[in-house]
């Protein structure tokens, strides 16, 4: 008989959150604290958290120097993924992405259709690496947060999560650096 393996131990992961708005400020932003309030539930730590205008350069800037830092793992956007004027998070984001994360949208609008139906289609919610960092694009709304976290993102960071996870990769992230020219 084989034993079964040994439990994994919980690896906390450093996230941190931009809320991209035009209007919001840190007392009002319900999306931003609803990703803070999961981070922390989950037992993971929120590194930096901050409100930037619907601007492609102050996006980028804020996530860049984020994906810099090493004591920033993951970082999740919220907001400006729709189709008006304002909305440029994805345009800001995805040219920068090393590696999309197609599966992550695919997975997002099914579980969105499921709460909201065919009104899924306006969101642009999207994912990828940028250097070694996680980045989440996602929508403004408390609710898809909550759904983004809930059904996907707090298994997808949490190391003892089967058969796989973030978090067991994480490690792997710049083994195309480390390797050298082949």
């Amino acid at each position: 008989m084989v034993d079964a393996p040994a439990e994994r131990p919980f690896v906390p992961v450093r996230f941190a959150v931009l809320t991209v708005s035009d209007s919001r400020t840190l007392d009002d932003d319900r999306s931003g604290d609803t990703l803070a309030g999961r981070i922390a539930e989950a037992g993971h730590a929120l590194a930096d958290r901050r409100i930037v205008r619907d601007e492609v350069a102050a996006i980028r800037e804020t996530v860049g120097a984020w994906c810099d830092d090493p004591a920033v793992d993951a970082v999740l956007t919220t907001g400006g993924t729709g189709f008006t004027g304002r909305d440029v998070a994805p345009e800001a984001l995805e040219p920068l992405f090393d590696k999309r994360m197609d599966g992550f949208s695919v997975l997002f609008h099914r579980i969105s259709y499921d709460k909201i139906g065919t009104s899924t289609v306006q969101s642009r919610a999207t994912a990828g690496l940028i250097r070694q960092t996680f980045v989440f694009v996602l929508p403004g709304s408390p609710g898809a947060c909550r759904d983004a976290w809930d059904a996907i993102l707090k298994d997808q960071f949490d190391y003892r999560h089967r058969p796989c996870n973030f978090v067991e990769i994480m490690p792997r992230l710049d083994e195309h650096l480390r390797r050298g020219k082949a």
